[in-house]
């Protein structure tokens, strides 16, 4: 084939039209039929969106009007529990009772825990009720929400449990910061509360971490009162009167000065003997303390008794049995051991123990 016939077979080739070249304008009827639609649409479906929207509107308003009267009933049952409390301290029956500052500590602890899961509930029930106002099948959300619980609940089971414990004990009121309490794993004095792990500083100085939910008794030194016993032995010689008498003087004397007559609850009360024996009889004095000293009205008697004793000439005897008077001019030899007879090397049970000594070689 020639050049020539190449060239005019390409110069033959079909041109473009006119619209393949340049795009389409549309036409005034064009915008007019859109229009119409797009206006029939909405003719059709603005009732079903105005619905919807009132009623997303609806459900927000109303859970948000629900949180706010949940909470403000919290906090007025919060400082009603608060006014209750500063009602009795200072009488007679807020002496028993914990301070009013524990019970503020206790009270917005509690607070704050009920209007978090008040919160919670409300909150997730409106969104809840909103996706389902959008026709949104919660079948599959609930059913995932309630494996994943499972799974976390099994995983974590120690974590609930902990939770829940701190949970209780916080709506108990079992113990505070600043309680004496014995919580079995650990002892020791209360420097912080949470919900799942309780600081204790032991008597050593150290600080302990128990968990909530290993907590499976409790024993708090510091609620109420507490109860000072002080057993004081003397010979059974002594004038009971006058032993009484002196311990009466040195207790009424004691609940009469600074500060101990703020850690003393009660006067120091002499039950009677405790014990009667051959060589000493047991005087047994209690008084009810100020919750956690105890140790300190129980030393601080003892101090005094044995300062009173020694001025009274009355003699506390404990431990060795108590000597008469008159042993001091006793034989001091009539301890001493027997001598015995394989002292002397001249004696026949001396010479048969001795060694035999070995033949003599040639």
């Amino acid at each position: 084939m020639s050049l020539s016939a190449v060239l005019l077979a390409a110069g033959s080739s079909p041109s473009p039209s006119p619209s393949e070249t340049a795009p389409s304008v549309p036409t005034l009827q064009d915008a007019q039929q859109s229009a119409s639609n797009a206006a029939g649409w909405v003719e059709e479906n603005w009732s079903t969106w105005l619905a919807i929207g009132l009623r997303v509107l609806l459900i927000v308003v109303i859970a948000a009007v629900l949180r706010v009267a949940v909470r403000r009933a919290i906090t007025k049952l919060i400082d009603r529990m608060n006014r209750t409390a500063q009602a009795v301290d200072g009488t007679a029956i807020g002496g028993l009772l914990v301070n009013v500052e524990r019970r503020r500590q206790r009270s917005q602890a509690i607070g704050s825990v009920l209007r978090s899961v008040a919160s919670f509930l409300i909150l997730g029930t409106g969104a809840l009720m909103i996706l389902a106002t959008f026709e949104i099948n919660l079948a599959p959300l609930l059913a995932s929400a309630g494996v994943a619980g499972v799974a976390i609940g099994f995983g974590a089971r120690n974590l609930v449990t902990d939770f829940l414990s701190g949970v209780f004990m916080i709506l108990e009121d079992q113990y505070g910061v600043g309680d004496q309490i014995d919580a079995g794993v650990a002892s020791g004095e209360v420097i912080e509360v949470g919900l799942r792990v309780t600081k204790l500083r032991g008597d050593n100085g150290e600080i302990w971490y128990v968990r909530n939910g290993e907590v499976k008794r409790v024993g708090n030194l510091s609620q109420g009162w507490a109860t000072a016993g002080v057993d004081v032995t003397v010979r059974p010689s002594e004038d009971l009167d006058h032993v009484k008498a002196v311990l009466t003087q040195v207790g009424d004397t004691m609940s009469k000065e600074e500060p101990w007559n703020e850690m003393l609850w009660g006067p120091v009360e002499i039950l009677g003997l405790d014990s009667l024996l051959l060589d000493s009889m047991v005087v047994r004095l209690t008084a009810k303390t100020m919750p956690g000293k105890a140790l300190t009205i129980e030393r601080e008697l003892r101090w005094r008794i044995k300062r009173a004793f020694d001025a009274e000439g009355i003699r506390i005897v404990g431990g060795l049995p108590a000597q008469a008077d008159g042993d001091a001019d006793a034989d001091p030899t009539a301890g001493m051991a027997a001598p015995s007879v394989f002292a002397n090397s001249t004696s026949p049970q001396s010479a048969a123990a001795s060694p035999i000594s070995p033949p003599l070689s040639k």
